[in-house]
């Protein structure tokens, strides 16, 4: 995790101590920057919605860029946590991969910018924030790779090529399946996994295997 600059420990407002205040800036901040994007983000605009001054975020944090790398920081937290959670769980193959769905949809649903945030555009791509992303980034394509080893274990292959092939599908199709999810707000969690469960089935169907015939 990328080490966050704050300038005096014990720094506070109107009694409410550092820790919950720095809390607070962060889930403020985090979907500030989710819903407007890094560019589209006023730290001023942080600092009214939190109740603060602009100088205490920058006291705290030291920077616009550590800032959102904090909040980077506390999105693949959150989401890495629940894949991870699903990984060390029962369940294998195909079922492994709609369970953490299933999970990411439900963590989502009520912040989607925690998504947009981890997909933005407009983000640096150097510094802290980049290093930030690089470790949420290497910790979920870790866990996608052992899902998928596992997976291709169940039918005997374990050619490390077909496995780093089918990972960076694996990847692909969350990373698609979530973006049109936030393009997308009127559906809910349930009817997304209701809807990965009916496209599983129709690729595995008997129709669709006849085509390989």
């Amino acid at each position: 995790m990328v080490a966050v600059a704050h300038a005096r420990p014990n720094a506070g407002t109107k009694g409410v101590p550092r820790l919950e205040r720095e809390t607070q800036i962060l889930r403020v901040a985090t979907e500030e920057f989710g819903s407007a994007g890094f560019a589209g983000t006023n730290i001023q605009a942080v600092a009214d919605r939190a109740g603060i001054s602009k100088p205490l975020i920058y006291n705290y944090f030291g920077s616009k860029e550590c800032l959102y790398a904090a909040c980077l920081d506390h999105a693949g937290t959150v989401l890495g946590g629940e894949i991870e959670r699903i990984a060390r769980g029962d369940a294998v193959g195909l079922e492994r991969g709609l369970r953490t769905l299933a999970g990411m949809f439900t963590i989502l649903e009520p912040q989607p910018y925690l998504w947009r945030l981890l997909h933005d555009p407009t983000a640096p791509t150097t510094g802290a924030v980049a290093e930030t992303v690089a470790d949420h980034t290497d910790r979920i394509a870790a866990l996608a790779h052992e899902g998928v080893t596992e997976l291709l274990g169940l039918s005997g292959n374990t050619d490390p090529l077909d496995i780093s092939a089918m990972t960076a599908t694996w990847l692909g199709i969350v990373d698609s399946l979530m973006g049109w999810w936030v393009d997308h707000p009127g559906e809910s969690a349930d009817a997304m996994l209701d809807r990965c469960v009916r496209l599983v089935r129709a690729l595995f169907s008997d129709a669709a295997r006849g085509q390989l015939a």
